[in-house]
């Protein structure tokens, strides 16, 4: 009997101690039971995290924040250089920097020194007469021990060619009068001078003046000038008259002014055709236009000779016989000069040619393409610009 129950306590022990060790390895996940097939993962519903009290609360990205300060503009792009004789005209200054180089390196003022002056005036297209009546004068200045110092006889030279082109009247004449005469300023010249590109140049500067403008197309043989002055027309806000291609000028700018006359428009500005100034016959035609132009309700109170500035003397043949042409009963003629392309010439010079010899001022300069690149010209930046060393 004792051993019966010997072997049940046997038996209970081993169990308990069985039992003991399968929870433990259960517990541990060393039981070796089928893992349960995972079910499909859920999205995590939204939870609102609970205020923090310390932080700033952050505002709905669709909701805008109307205390806020509103983002500033982005800055406006600078406005382009405006043109200067001085940054514009470095071809016509390199005809005259090379002996100026010379002429300051050298201690006294000699024979070489003359002949170098000579020399780069003429190359920049000052012309004979002016240049032997600057250095007669500067000569004569350096005999009576005035001046004695290459640097003295620069400077006394730059003031020279300074006080040739002071005191002439370079206005642009507007009279004002009744609303049914306005003024009227033609344009001419030989072909390919910019006389169409002027024009519309003229026109936004006159617009910016407060003036209404008309422009008239009578340019009526080359193909593209109607076309071309219609786009300055648009650009500058002016109004246009335009005549059939090959018609007469002269009925164009008749009708320009007649029509600027009944709208009571203050300037009207005349293009004429390209020619070339021995061409008897159309200078002839320029005569008409001139003579039509006065004969209307308008009055002409300019007419200016455009003069391509790389043409050099040549633009002095051109001014005489265009001045003959646009002369009526010994009245009138041409009132001054427009030089373009100043700022790809190393034929500067002409400027004192112009003004010596035939007498006109020059009004108005060229010194790039854009639209406000048409400067009025002014004679101590204009010679300032051609001493520069910088």
């Amino acid at each position: 009997m004792e051993w019966i129950l010997l072997v049940l306590a046997a038996a209970v022990l081993v169990f308990g101690i069985g039992v003991v060790l399968w929870n433990r390895r259960r517990s541990a996940g060393q039981v070796g039971a089928p893992a349960a097939t995972p079910l499909p993962a859920r999205p995590a519903p939204a939870v609102r995290p609970a205020p923090d009290v310390e932080a700033e609360p952050e505002p709905a990205a669709e909701a805008p924040d109307l205390e806020a300060e509103p983002e500033p503009a982005a800055p406006a792009a600078p406005a382009a250089e405006r043109p200067t004789f001085r940054s514009r005209m470095s071809k016509a200054r390199s005809a005259l920097a090379g002996a100026f180089l010379g002429i300051r390196g050298r201690r006294g003022i000699t024979d070489e020194t003359w002949d170098d002056l000579e020399e780069a005036l003429l190359r920049a297209d000052v012309g004979v007469r002016v240049t032997d009546e600057l250095l007669g004068g500067l000569k004569a200045r350096v005999k009576a021990k005035e001046i004695t110092e290459p640097d003295a006889l620069l400077d006394a030279l730059q003031a020279e060619m300074t006080s040739r082109l002071a005191g002439a009247d370079r206005t642009l004449h507007f009279q004002p009068g009744e609303p049914d005469s306005p003024n009227v300023w033609l344009f001419v010249g030989v072909n390919g001078v910019g006389k169409t590109t002027t024009i519309g140049k003229v026109a936004h500067r006159q617009r910016g003046e407060g003036r209404s403008v008309l422009l008239a197309a009578g340019d009526t043989f080359r193909a593209a000038a109607a076309e071309q002055l219609t786009t300055w027309a648009e650009r500058s806000g002016a109004e246009l008259v335009r005549g059939s291609e090959g018609g007469d000028p002269s009925a164009v700018i008749f009708d320009g002014i007649e029509r600027a006359s009944a709208r009571g428009i203050d300037l009207v500005l005349g293009d004429t055709a390209g020619r070339l100034h021995t061409k008897t016959n159309l200078m002839d035609e320029l005569r008409k236009v001139r003579r039509v132009a006065a004969k209307g309700k308008g009055r002409v109170t300019e007419v200016l000779l455009v003069i391509d500035a790389t043409t050099g003397q040549n633009g002095l043949t051109q001014a005489r016989e265009f001045g003959a042409a646009t002369t009526v009963d010994g009245e009138g003629g041409v009132t001054g000069v427009v030089l373009t392309k100043l700022d790809g010439s190393a034929k500067g010079g002409i400027v004192f040619a112009i003004e010596t010899e035939l007498g006109l001022p020059v009004k108005l300069v060229g010194l790039g393409e854009t639209i406000e690149d048409l400067v009025v010209f002014d004679p101590a930046d204009f010679v300032d610009a051609l001493f520069a060393t910088d």
